[in-house]
């Protein structure tokens, strides 16, 4: 039987993804070492760095003036590490969730943290809308996608200070204007590669102006200036990563990946409209892409474990609910193909026929 992997992270990589980073696994480019057991310094790993950045850049159509870098310590360590770097006084915060959450308390130990909305009230089932950010905020920091609860920043804001983002589960799923932002970081475990590798996006220019010292470890420029070879690298996570972008290439580039996650949603947010024994948990005009969200009518809910067991002998992976939500969440990254929304979709067109 087929799976198909609706895991929130890690999550869903192409098949052809998984089977080269393996190849290299037991034979990194015929050297007769393992990928895992090579020199990061070695020149054949160092071109591996080289093509995983330039691609980024293609890709994303980044800008002359930004750098890349690969860290370990996932995007948990960079709500801490984005201030040290950017909050002189006072930092703007958008409250969408809890991954947003948990930004904004790091930033605390650094400045003055101004919340400019949340909708935490609603147990974030909506973006805020109407919110200013104050003139004397180093910068404003977003969320764009919220695996936990579904709703998503599908779009590149116009704020009135440098903009930072923390875009871990919707990077290279559409188009961004990084030219609006001074940083965007992420964990690779969503749409780029697998758990390890953190990857960061910075305009090289905001660098050093908050007048405090950094320990060397957590200054973005010393990774900048020593190409993200300053530590060891996760070397097997960023080849992973080298080759999901070699495949977004291969397949159409951001822009096909955009087109493929609103068919994708399309076709399952429909269902879930359609259906008698479901409704979405978001405002409609704020329903994520990547993480879609559903639970049981409450006419409904002792049908909750059965349909999660009927669907999961069916061979969907990964769709239980994150338990600040419940119900069910299909994780629908770049590496998801259509087929699998579709056998979801079928599962709840036959568990309904059954009920």
């Amino acid at each position: 039987m087929k799976k198909y992997n609706f895991n929130a992270g890690p999550s869903i990589l192409p098949r052809e993804v998984i089977e080269n980073t393996a190849k290299q696994i037991l034979d990194f480019n015929g050297s007769g070492l393992s990928l895992m057991e090579i020199s990061h310094r070695s020149k054949d790993f160092q071109s591996v760095m080289d093509e995983t950045a330039a691609l980024m850049k293609e890709l994303l159509e980044i800008p002359e003036g930004y750098s890349i870098i690969f860290l370990g310590g996932g995007a948990s360590l960079q709500f801490h590490q984005v201030p040290y770097n950017f909050l002189t006084k006072k930092a703007a915060y958008l409250n969408t969730g809890t991954w947003a959450k948990k930004a904004l308390k790091e930033a605390k130990f650094f400045g003055d943290v101004v919340e400019v909305a949340s909708s935490a009230a609603q147990n974030y089932n909506y973006v805020p809308k109407g919110w200013s950010v104050p003139e004397d905020c180093d910068y404003l920091h977003i969320t764009t996608n919220n695996t936990i609860f579904g709703t998503e920043i599908r779009k590149d804001l116009d704020v009135n200070v440098p903009l930072i983002s923390d875009m871990s589960s919707d990077i290279l799923s559409r188009p961004v204007d990084v030219s609006k932002y001074i940083c965007i970081y992420g964990g690779a475990q969503k749409n780029l590669s697998m758990a390890g590798v953190t990857f960061v996006i910075l305009k090289d220019d905001q660098l050093g102006k908050t007048g405090r010292e950094i320990p060397t470890m957590l200054d973005y420029r010393t990774h900048i200036e020593k190409g993200s070879m300053f530590n060891t690298p996760p070397v097997v996570p960023i080849y992973s990563a080298l080759e999901t972008l070699r495949w977004i290439k291969k397949n159409g580039g951001v822009a096909e990946m955009d087109k493929r996650a609103h068919q994708r949603a399309d076709l399952l947010y429909s269902e879930i409209d359609r259906n008698k024994l479901f409704h979405g948990t978001v405002a409609e005009e704020d329903r994520s892409l990547m993480s879609i969200c559903f639970v049981m009518n409450d006419e409904y809910q002792e049908l909750e474990k059965p349909f999660y067991e009927f669907a999961t002998e069916r061979g969907m992976v990964g769709i239980k609910g994150h338990r600040s939500v419940g119900g069910f969440r299909a994780s629908c990254y770049n590496a998801m193909p259509i087929e699998g929304v579709q056998a979801l979709v079928n599962c709840m067109k036959d568990f309904e026929k059954m009920n």
